[in-house]
């Protein structure tokens, strides 16, 4: 007798996941491999943060609180809100998650019922649609391509919308793609939502800080106030405060949302790590000057594998606004052979014989909705990125 549900047969691991235990495998074995399929940044979480979680263990902040976070971060979760978003929140309307994707799977696990749609631009990030599928609703994907710079259109969006729609999910700066919306970009979308009051907005805003040259980051209640009552505004600081691995996200929306979300914590997890919100703390109230010196960093590597992507015959790789992620095209490489044999009939083939015969560990675009493109983290080495797209080129150079 299989023990498991129908619900999780639907579901699928994540494939990123995969293919950094994959990589990871063959380091074990000796191989030499170069990862870029984890979205970690590979900086050290800054010392004023390592500070407060040691000063937090040594004041014995060490036991159980408020399933959905202590006063103080919930404190400094508002007052980030109101500097760098313009956005009034109160504690009753702030949730502390063990982690961004905890964060996102409450707030559907709260709201969803079977029938519910949710729309989901892809690429998406791998968890948004399998997320949806746990809590009974059922993803809608738009596809928004290389040709809109992998934005989605208001026009788009429209014709997505239904009577059964409850969400729609917003990722900018985006993972997998790093594609940024501007104000304009993103009042076209929310004029959009304004024509339909029954669909409220989740957005993942979780590389807020890393947006690079003139593009600026701006959120949908910030541009149209009058979707403050239907947003969930999801955070994090995992990516621009190098926290990955002390798991905290939070979000801010409406009290009988959160209360909902509350509710659900309180019976999974309770309370995130006490040492991490007190550490959170101090990310979101103390000094903020390593952002900038961090960026110039992503700014440079991500013109260093953009270029040398390019660089390569049948693949298209665009400039991104933000995150530390590129999404290039393979489609003149589709129908091609690998030197070790391997034909090249998806972007999955591409990145399974790239693996096994350059050892340079990317993700597949069919894994973000979108084929037939990879996504190349470049949250690592100025020296890896290089020897990696040296491997690019060489295993792109020998397909016939």
């Amino acid at each position: 007798m299989n023990p498991l549900s129908a619900t999780l047969a639907r579901v699928k691991p994540s494939p990123t996941m995969a293919i950094s235990a994959k990589a990871l495998e063959m380091k074990a074995a000796d191989e030499d491999v170069i990862g870029l399929s984890a979205g970690e940044p590979d900086f050290d979480t800054p010392e004023n943060i390592r500070a407060a979680g040691i000063r937090a263990i040594e004041q014995g902040r060490t036991r159980y609180t408020a399933p959905d976070g202590i006063p103080e971060l919930k404190d400094a979760v508002c007052a980030k809100f109101k500097r760098d978003n313009g956005l009034d929140y109160t504690r009753a309307q702030v949730s502390i998650g063990s982690g961004g994707k905890q964060i996102l799977y409450n707030a559907l696990m709260a709201t969803l019922n079977p029938g519910d749609e949710v729309v989901i631009p892809a690429p998406y990030w791998v968890s948004y649609p399998d997320m949806v599928t746990l809590a009974g609703g059922t993803p809608v994907i738009v596809e928004a391509g290389i040709e809109t710079r992998f934005k989605l259109t208001a026009r788009a969006l429209e014709a997505a919308i239904t009577p059964k729609t409850r969400w729609f999910i917003f990722n900018s700066p985006s993972n997998p793609t790093g594609a940024g919306y501007s104000w304009d970009d993103l009042k076209a979308l929310t004029d959009v939502l304004m024509r339909h009051p029954h669909v409220w907005v989740m957005t993942d805003d979780m590389y807020e800080h890393l947006a690079y040259g003139d593009f600026r980051f701006c959120t949908p209640a910030q541009v149209e106030p009058g979707l403050y009552e239907r947003t969930l505004t999801c955070n994090g600081v995992s990516k621009a405060y190098a926290m990955t691995g002390w798991r905290i996200g939070y979000a801010a929306g409406p009290e009988v949302l959160i209360g909902g979300m509350r509710k659900i914590q309180s019976q999974s997890t309770s309370n995130p790590c006490s040492i991490s919100q007190w550490a959170a703390v101090e990310a979101l109230n103390g000094t903020q000057d390593f952002l900038a010196p961090h960026n110039e960093i992503f700014v440079r590597r991500r013109d260093l594998v953009v270029d040398a992507l390019n660089a390569i015959p049948g693949i298209t790789c665009p400039r991104p606004e933000g995150a530390f992620y590129v999404y290039p095209s393979i489609e003149g490489l589709i129908g091609k052979t690998s030197a070790g044999g391997t034909r090249i009939d998806s972007d999955e083939a591409f990145v399974t014989a790239l693996l096994e015969e350059t050892g340079v560990a990317v993700v597949h675009g069919a894994a973000f909705g979108l084929s037939p493109y990879f996504r190349v983290s470049y949250a690592t080495s100025d020296a890896a990125l290089k020897e990696a797209c040296a491997r690019i080129e060489d295993f792109c150079g020998k397909l016939s």
